[in-house]
């Protein structure tokens, strides 16, 4: 059984002394969580502080972005080394908002995939569909072409450490969240996918998590799918309060 995973990903919100704050609340408030995963992605400017402030619990550090390359003259970016040296577990890669924003290619997020299960890194891959794209029922064509692009050239031991998350574009930051049978029937349809790329032992023991508006009054019919294994959580992830409920569905 693939254990729960809960991230949090704040996105460009919280200084150094806000996400000491929030940690601190979060684990004055959050009960023991045995068989479920807990990861905090800040940005990069708190994740040495967040490291510190997690120390001596289980809960997981991860980045929201990282470099394709491994070093160089590349100004302003952060290469898969520094953010294992910074104590990461997971890495954000592909994000709707990177791709929308920033016009990250699937070439290029193959490329940072590949960078971060170099240094033993577990990159959160995600792929979803804009509004357009699934009124035009270009839905599962899309997903798949951002999966098999995503994982070109990953050999089965290095795909072994992805977790892959489902985040339709139109219910990001709206509000609107697709239903549970919705977000359950894309991540069947992935499993599909994968399988057969890699086998299925891969297939089975994929962690494929859904991101959307997720927040606690939603949580538990998520989670109640089976082929749901945890959340990517945006702005419910800022208000420690909040969190726990989630984490605690």
């Amino acid at each position: 059984m693939i254990p729960p995973l809960i991230v949090g990903n704040w996105k460009m919100q919280k200084t150094i002394k806000e996400a000491e704050g929030f940690v601190e609340r979060l684990r004055a408030v959050l009960k023991a969580t045995p068989g479920r995963k807990v990861a905090l992605a800040p940005s990069f400017t708190a994740l040495h502080a967040v490291r510190k402030a997690l120390a001596g619990s289980e809960i997981c550090l991860a980045a929201q972005n990282v470099c394709d390359r491994e070093e160089g003259a590349y100004t302003g970016e952060v290469s898969a080394r520094m953010l294992a040296d910074a104590g990461c577990t997971y890495v954000i890669v592909g994000h709707s908002e990177r791709r929308a924003l920033f016009g990250e290619s699937d070439a290029l997020i193959n490329g940072k995939v590949k960078a971060l299960v170099k240094y033993g890194l577990q990159p959160i891959l995600c792929i979803g569909e804009t509004l357009g794209e699934r009124e035009g029922d270009q839905t599962f064509a899309v997903l798949q072409k951002q999966l098999r692009e995503g994982l070109k050239a990953v050999a089965l031991p290095e795909a072994a450490r992805i977790v892959l998350a489902y985040e339709p574009v139109w219910a990001i930051g709206t509000g609107r969240t697709a239903l549970p049978e919705q977000a359950a029937a894309v991540h069947v349809f992935l499993r599909e996918v994968v399988r057969g790329q890699y086998g299925e032992d891969f297939s089975r023991q994929l962690p494929v998590i859904y991101g959307g508006s997720v927040n606690p009054d939603n949580i538990a019919a998520l989670m109640a799918q089976p082929d749901i294994n945890g959340v990517l959580v945006g702005g419910a992830s800022l208000d420690a309060d909040s969190f726990v409920r989630i984490i605690e569905f």
